[in-house]
């Protein structure tokens, strides 16, 4: 059941606070899986227009057993520990840390799926790096203070890992010497392929044979927009194409797209991982580097469904965009959903 932000009861209650969509996904299937007890609070950010979307949208199609949601979570949500097991679902967050390292864990610690943030936070974790952001790091943005806090961060998790009390749930295929690697400091690694929203109704999926997952990058200014809407341009050419946009998009750039011959916008809203789940061969899916290639992958492993990545032209690269950085944003190429479970225990 939705409803207004509010202090978690007492007593062995799991709580999450969510600041995306994924994010959102993953704190419901971590609690269908059984890594959270018999209750959890969901607290939902307020202000991402897509992710009250997702929340409303799940809430309406009826939550998991024992799940409560919470629209408008504050950073005093944030700053609370819960009495069960503590979902979290951004780690690189300054404001989670922070009340990370003040407070103590009263239960078990469930890092959610964030991208390929959760790749970079387990690379952090087995190398005992500071919890920063890639990005940031790549890009030269992140203070001492910031990497002091990211450092004891880091060692906490790794104290956590060695009592057993941490869990990493995710559906980013981590390698084997990565997964190794982190057993070996005890970290639980559970995968999951979004079993429980594989149980929901899908909503009705785009009937265009080709779908445009779109970017971030051109609004987070890494990416030039001439060719960016150039290239969706020569896509329509083979028949009709469905754009959706991206969370964080450029409405001027979404206005040209729209204008293109053979090119539809979908209305923005659900995540992809939901809104596409419907689709049927011979569709495909395409786009540029992002964690959408990879998760759409795993949801359409056994459909036919094409999901195929555009690696990023040089020339398409602004000035801001460092070696380190493209690099950063490209590495999602090179990941593949797990064919087996490894060493990492799979959710059931």
């Amino acid at each position: 059941m939705v409803a207004a932000s509010s202090t978690p009861a007492a007593g062995g209650v799991s709580a999450a606070v969510v600041e995306s969509p994924l994010q959102l996904l993953g704190a419901l299937e971590a609690h269908a899986a059984g890594l959270a007890g018999g209750r959890t609070q969901i607290r939902v950010r307020s202000g991402v227009p897509a992710l009250d979307a997702a929340a409303r949208t799940l809430d309406a199609a009826g939550l998991p057993d024992g799940v409560e949601m919470h629209l408008g979570a504050t950073a005093r949500d944030v700053d609370d520990v819960p009495r069960g097991a503590w979902l979290v679902g951004d780690a690189f967050s300054g404001q989670w840390q922070a009340a990370f390292v003040r407070r103590r864990a009263h239960g078990r610690v469930v890092l959610l799926d964030d991208g390929l943030a959760t790749v970079t936070l387990a690379r952090a974790l087995v190398a005992g790096a500071p919890a920063v952001r890639a990005s940031r790091r790549a890009g030269g943005l992140t203070g001492r203070a910031r990497y002091a806090l990211g450092a004891l961060v880091t060692r906490r998790l790794r104290a956590l890992a060695g009592a057993g009390r941490l869990t990493m749930f995710t559906a980013m295929p981590l390698d084997v010497p990565l997964t190794t690697a982190l057993h070996g400091l005890g970290v639980d690694v559970v995968t999951h392929r979004f079993a429980w929203l594989a149980t929901q109704r899908p909503p009705l999926a785009p009937t265009e044979p080709t779908i445009v997952v779109g970017s971030g990058l051109v609004a987070d200014g890494w990416v030039r927009a001439d060719p960016y809407v150039a290239w969706v341009e020569s896509l329509a050419e083979f028949g009709p194409v469905a754009y959706l946009p991206h969370r964080r998009c450029d409405p001027a750039v979404v206005a040209r797209l729209a204008q293109l011959p053979g090119v539809r916008v979908d209305e923005a809203g659900l995540p992809v991982e939901m809104r596409l789940r419907g689709l049927r061969p011979p569709q495909r899916v395409v786009c540029l580097p992002s964690t959408a290639y990879v998760l759409l992958d795993a949801l359409h492993a056994s459909t036919g469904v094409r999901i195929q990545a555009r690696p990023v032209p040089d020339d398409w690269w602004t000035g801001t965009a460092a070696p380190d950085v493209r690099e950063h944003l490209s590495s999602v190429l090179a990941l593949r959903p797990a064919t087996g479970r490894s060493r990492a225990r799979a959710a059931s």
